[in-house]
This record gives structure tokens, sequence and C-alpha cells, in this order.
């Protein structure tokens, strides 16, 4: 299940920074500038909403850390969440499987920065198209999520991160000032046992 929220500066910071779990105050606190502290909240509280949604449970989040670093819920080893923020709007992936989010914002296309990070199909597929900004986003979205899933940066290697996309399956939603992409793994790509 995805759920977006755009309601990042309809609530009092200091109340929702009491209301969250100590862990995630913590954690937004860290941010210097508010407008981050906002985000940060905002996505916690979209997924506090979204297990009570979801799957009934009504207690604050609190999160542990695989050896990659992807954040997993204590207590819930069988529900799988993804956070993401943007300055527009925050998103939540939730599900019983890994799930990986990014949501970006659709802004300007730098043909530099694109070249540093896509490989040199994506530059084609991107300076092809007739809006090569939402193409560039909606490829770097696809990365991020890709990262979120798995943890792995591909050796900081991110113009190649796709070469095993087919593995994958990238569900992408744009919208006019953002775009977002969620990732989970195919179901037959798991490894295969080997029969005895």
């Amino acid at each position: 299940m995805i759920y977006i929220d755009e309601n990042i500066d309809g609530f009092d910071l200091h109340e929702e920074l009491a209301a969250v779990s100590p862990q995630r105050r913590e954690y937004a606190l860290r941010y210097r500038h508010v407008r981050d502290q906002r985000l940060c909240i905002a996505a916690y509280r979209l997924l506090q909403r979204t297990l009570l949604l979801e799957y009934g449970i009504d207690e604050l989040p609190v999160f542990i850390h695989d050896v990659n670093g992807k954040p997993m819920l204590q207590g819930y080893p069988d529900i799988h969440f993804s956070l993401s923020h943007c300055h527009e709007a925050v998103a939540v992936a939730v599900s019983d499987r890994p799930i990986g989010i990014d949501i970006e914002i659709t802004g300007h296309y730098s043909p530099e920065v694109a070249r540093q990070v896509m490989s040199d199909d994506e530059m084609r597929q991107i300076e092809t198209s007739v809006r090569p900004e939402v193409a560039f986003t909606r490829l770097w979205t696809m990365k991020e999520s890709l990262f979120k899933l798995t943890g792995d940066d591909n050796g900081g290697d991110t113009a190649g991160m796709l070469a095993n996309a087919n593995q994958y399956r990238f569900t992408t939603n744009i919208h006019p000032r953002y775009i977002y992409t969620t990732c989970a793994r195919l179901l037959d790509t798991k490894p295969q046992r080997k029969k005895t």
C-alpha cells in the first residue's frame, strides 16, 4: 500500500515532536533546517496512520535496522516499509514483502549531473524524451527505490544500478510536482534451493 501526504505545513511541529517516539524525535532534531524536521516528522506520522489503517497497530513505531542499515519495525518482522520525502510531500510504502519507495520533485534537468549518475542507455532515454526532467527524475527514483529495497548502492556505481532491473518490479507515478517509484523483487527471483 502506498500513501502520500502533501500536508507538510499544516501541523504544529512542537506538538508533533512531543507525540512521536523518542527515537524519531531525536532523529528529526538532527536536521538543522525546520523544513527537514517537518518532513521527517510528517513521514513518521504518515507511517503511523498507515499502520493503524492497514494493520490496526496503534502503538508508536520503533525502528531497528538490518545489516545493510535498512529500517524495520521492532516487533513486526512480517511488515515491511519504506519512507521517503521531498520538499513537496512525504511517501510511505508498506507490504508483506520487502519494498522500497522514493519520491522526488520534478525539477530542473542538468545534463552534467545526469551524466555522472546515469548509464549511456539511460542518457539516451533522457535526451530523446519530450520532457527530459521527467525522464531523469523517473530513472533517479527507480535507482533510489532499489537502493531503499536492497541497501546496496552497487559499490557506488550509480550509473550501473539498474543493470539487473529485470529482477524487480518498478511502479512509477508521475504527478505535476513530483514523481514517486516503488520497487519490489519479482516473486521468481528468489534463490532456488538445491535438490538433494
